[in-house]
């Protein structure tokens, strides 16, 4: 699939409600490693649970306990890839937004 057709493809999923490990943080290394471990697990054509995995959503991330509110979206993360909409960890590698966020996210 061509990257504009998956952006829209994950878009649509996104939007359309679907469900996500997006509360379940990853900010330890053992979290991430779990995390990681479960999308290596998962066919590289799998989409939607890659993002189920690793807890995509539409919008920043705020964590409820964040006395800063400290938006965690794609745009800020250290694997956006801006000038081409692209999330570089090797384990998703994929297009998306700059308003997105997934528990994987760094600065």
């Amino acid at each position: 699939m061509h990257e504009s057709a998956l952006l829209d493809h994950i878009g649509r999923l996104l939007a359309g409600g679907l469900v996500t490990h997006h509360a379940e943080r990853a900010y330890t290394s053992e979290q991430v490693n779990d995390v990681t471990a479960r999308l290596q697990a998962l066919d590289s054509g799998d989409v939607t649970g890659r993002l189920v995995a690793a807890g995509f959503t539409d919008k920043p991330y705020v964590a409820p306990d964040d006395a800063d509110g400290i938006e965690q979206s794609c745009a800020t993360c250290m694997y956006f890839e801006r000038h081409r909409g692209w999330c570089n960890l090797a384990e998703l590698m994929l297009p998306v937004k700059a308003q997105w966020s997934c528990i994987l996210w760094r600065i």
